[in-house]
């Protein structure tokens, strides 16, 4: 099972017609969250599913963050793609 850190929710909505509409990602891997509940530290950095992977590698590369991102090395992307692959299947209990 995973936690979710429900405060960093990114979801917007907008009202259009009269009703709500989800205009943006909500209860992803990216706009939300997901630690592995067994190995879950309160207070601690948590073993994350979420791009935050691409990040600290972006920085441990030296990017400055403008523009052109560096391009990721295969190994970034197929460790990133598991991490997802990994939450999708804690989530759900289906494999891909």
């Amino acid at each position: 099972m995973c936690r979710r850190n429900a405060s960093s929710s990114s979801g917007k909505t907008r009202l259009i017609s009269e009703r709500r509409n989800i205009i943006d990602e909500v209860l992803t891997p990216d706009s939300s969250r997901y630690w592995p509940a067994d190995e879950y530290e309160p207070g601690k950095t948590q073993p994350s599913f979420d791009k935050q992977f691409v990040r600290d590698w972006a920085n441990a590369a030296g990017w400055d963050h403008n523009p052109p991102a560096p391009e990721l090395p295969d190994d970034v992307v197929s460790q990133t793609q598991a991490k997802y692959r990994e939450a999708y299947e804690r989530i759900t209990g289906r494999s891909l």
